[in-house]
């Protein structure tokens, strides 16, 4: 029998006193046999006789297993998953009941029907055989196997209709099942609490899940429940491991540098008046800027961003739970962090008159803020200021002798503006769009409960810093491209084709259309924006335009980003709070330390782990929106439960089958005007002009449309504000009547 060359052999005798064959080894086996093997089978194939290499190998078939790399069957035999028509991807819940697998491998989504959610959890990873098409269009497929059971813990509200019966009522919508307590858990819960509840028992076809309460969070309305509740309804992890904290305290890279120290292996940049640019209640700072003009007309832009790389290093403690984490989570007035405070507040973060390691992109540009060369380096840096975007905006409108105030950093700053003027007019060119979205900042009184909310106002300040960002990506995309690295892109696709076909359908509706054919750039979707700007439904059609789009995602395969029209787009300068910047870093790292010469072999497999990691960071992405949404839904339920009965001017910003979201003017609260208390007659649906239609009296409901409505119902336990429209109401459309 021919013998097997591993050609992963030195890897494992790096990792194993005993080294058995890599999974790589076994998956080519497997492929050259044209059909699945017993363990027997495999062990005599590989050699495989000594008692601790058995039960080595055993151990990894099932690591292999858990992976999604290999499925045993019912007969015992062994085969690589993709030969076996089968794929590997994460459950996502659904509140109806059904699900979705989002595929590993960054195919399209899969639809999964409820019967098989009745076995699964949101979150849990799964091996699906895909089915048919349903009648939907969309792909469905059974479950195979449940590989891994990713929610261990639920928060809900705890129910006690007797002692036989008790059980909790998951805050996450997307888990539909009810957690069955044992008549025989001795905690101290009463009736309507919130819990925090152990599952003990997963589920399965036959049974529901059963759980332990490990914590009474306590009653729904105490002060910053809202967010408790969001944290572990999502499974933040809240608390770092004690592994993490233990590697904090032994090594002995997490000191403060000592000032004045000379760096050898890095570019000193002490010397220049690099300054920290972030709103008033910045914690965390990872970004500075430095630019100048040079004699001969051209700028040069300096981006320093955190060298986080240096402290997390690759498979550590620290680096699992930063991938795990995948980001940091902004909540309002709280922050969960991808990495500890020592890092994220601190070490990592280039506070103003400490010296700080870096990683700088240094870009230089001509007159016409053309970018003409890059280059990235390591350095060392001294932030000569922590600078707000309004001390910057006052400075640049000289108001409060802010230019005054700043000194002689005013010049570097006025310099980096006049380029910020000319990189809007390339962004203006390129066709990059800039949606008008209003963003909110709460504001909260002493009981951590909403006071006021209040729109934030985007001033040059933010946007300058954001061309800054901008060309640092796209720098970091290109240079790993040149060296032919692979890495994690920042991608944005454009619509799909029934998207476009409903947008061009809504468009036409309004005497508008949109140019481009069958695929649009960004370009025609900017110039369409521009053509509108002055029009009263500007933010109807801008709504309709955003919402055509796909979700941002992050993946090795670069189709280039949409919404900002570029080519190649990648993550580089938030390494803090965003893994994927972390793995840019270490790419650009290996190239300037020519560590990138790789076999093809060893990139493919880079490749690969590139996908998982970019669905991993795109799906914590994902369920920090939706943790930060909950959490501000609770809290505005809660603020408005003392405005039932009063009447408000709103705006519908959603249109469905069974009603109107309206959000409510001054106030940025969201509330749904239900399909049964409109006027009474038949309405009909159309989800391509985003309108309801009256049958009987042709009064219509419009995205954009400003209606009067009346808060008649708050439910904070459904996070629900029912309203109710008024008659007063005169933007609603009657239907022209037929001569």
């Amino acid at each position: 029998m021919a013998k097997h060359r591993d050609p992963y052999a030195s890897r494992e005798a790096m990792r194993y006193k005993t080294p058995i064959p890599s999974r790589e080894l076994i998956l080519d086996v497997l492929q050259q046999h044209k059909k699945p093997l017993t363990k027997q089978q495999l062990e005599k194939i590989l050699n495989i006789k000594k008692p601790h290499q058995i039960e080595a190998f055993t151990k990894r078939l099932s690591a292999m297993q858990r992976d999604g790399q290999l499925i045993c069957n019912r007969q015992g035999n062994y085969g690589p998953v993709n030969k076996m028509n089968l794929i590997h991807g994460r459950v996502i819940g659904h509140r109806e009941g059904f699900g979705f697998v989002i595929p590993d491998d960054g195919s399209d989504d899969l639809f999964l029907p409820a019967q098989y959610m009745r076995a699964l959890f949101d979150g849990d990873t799964v091996l699906v055989r895909p089915t048919n098409i349903d009648r939907k269009g969309r792909r469905e497929c059974a479950l195979v196997q449940v590989l891994a059971c990713n929610t261990q813990q639920v928060v809900g509200r705890f129910r006690k209709i007797s002692h036989q019966l008790q059980y909790v009522i998951p805050e996450n919508k997307k888990i539909t099942h009810n957690i069955l307590v044992s008549k025989d858990d001795d905690n101290q819960a009463k009736d309507g609490q919130i819990v925090t509840v152990l599952i003990t028992i997963q589920p399965t076809y036959q049974q529901q899940p059963v759980g332990k309460i490990i914590e009474v969070l306590g009653e729904e309305r105490a002060p910053g429940m809202e967010i408790d509740i969001a944290i572990r309804a999502h499974s933040l992890p809240e608390q770092f491991p004690k592994e993490v904290m233990h590697e904090l305290k032994e090594s002995k890279i997490f000191k403060e540098l000592k000032p004045n120290k000379s760096y050898p292996e890095r570019t000193d940049l002490r010397h220049l008046p690099l300054v920290t640019i972030d709103g008033e209640d910045a914690m965390d700072f990872d970004d500075a800027v430095y630019c100048e003009k040079k004699p001969n007309q051209e700028y040069r832009l300096i981006v320093a961003i955190a060298d986080v790389s240096f402290y997390v290093k690759p498979d550590s403690p620290l680096d699992k739970e930063a991938y795990t984490r995948g980001n940091s989570v902004y909540f309002p007035g709280r922050v969960i962090p991808m990495l500890p405070e020592l890092l994220s507040n601190g070490l990592c973060s280039l506070k103003p008159h400490i010296d700080r390691y870096c990683m700088v992109c240094d870009i230089t540009l001509n007159q016409d803020a053309e970018m003409i060369k890059y280059k990235f380096y390591s350095a060392v840096m001294h932030s000569h200021a922590r600078l707000t975007y309004n001390q910057v905006h006052n400075a640049l409108n000289n108001k409060d002798n802010a230019r005054e105030i700043l000194g002689g950093l005013y010049q570097p700053i006025e310099v980096f503006h006049e380029l910020y003027t000319k990189l809007v007019k390339n962004r203006q060119k390129r066709g990059a769009l800039d949606f008008e979205t209003t963003e909110t900042k709460v504001i909260f009184d002493e009981n951590k409960k909403i006071k006021n909310i209040v729109p934030v106002v985007r001033n040059e300040a933010h946007k300058m810093i954001e061309e800054a960002m901008l060309l640092a990506n796209v720098c970091a995309a290109q240079f790993l491209i040149k060296h032919k690295s692979p890495c994690l892109f920042r991608l944005h696709e454009g619509p799909t084709e029934e998207k476009l076909n409903d947008l061009r359908y809504f468009l036409k509706e309004f005497g508008l259309g949109l140019q481009g054919g069958a695929k649009p750039t960004s370009k025609n979707y900017a110039d369409l924006l521009r053509s509108v700007s002055k029009r009263k439904d500007v933010g109807l059609i801008n709504t309709v335009l955003l919402r055509s789009l796909k979700q941002a995602i992050y993946s090795p395969e670069n189709i280039g980003h949409f919404g900002l029209a570029y080519d190649s787009y990648t993550h580089f300068t938030s390494p803090i709070r965003r893994y994927p910047d972390l793995t840019i870093h270490r790419q650009i790292k290996e190239v300037l330390n020519q560590q990138n010469k790789l076999p093809k072999k060893i990139k493919a497999d880079l490749e690969k782990k590139l996908y998982v990691i970019g669905e991993h960071c795109s799906y914590t992405e994902r369920k920090a929106d939706e943790a930060t949404r909950d959490a501000l839904t609770a809290l505005k339920c809660e603020f408005m439960s003392s405005h039932v009965g009063e009447s408000f001017k709103g705006l519908i910003t959603g249109v469905t089958g069974f009603g109107l979201f309206v959000e409510l003017s001054g106030i940025y609260i969201d509330g749904l005007i239900h399909i049964t208390t409109l006027p009474s007659d038949y309405y009909y649906f159309d989800a391509a002009k985003h309108r309801l239609t009256g049958e009987r009296m042709g009064l219509k409901f419009s995205l954009g449309d400003t209606v009067n409505v009346k808060v008649v119902r708050v439910d904070v336990e459904d996070k629900k504000i029912d309203l109710e429209l008024l008659r007063e109401t005169k933007n609603v459309k009657p239907k022209k009547k037929s001569k």
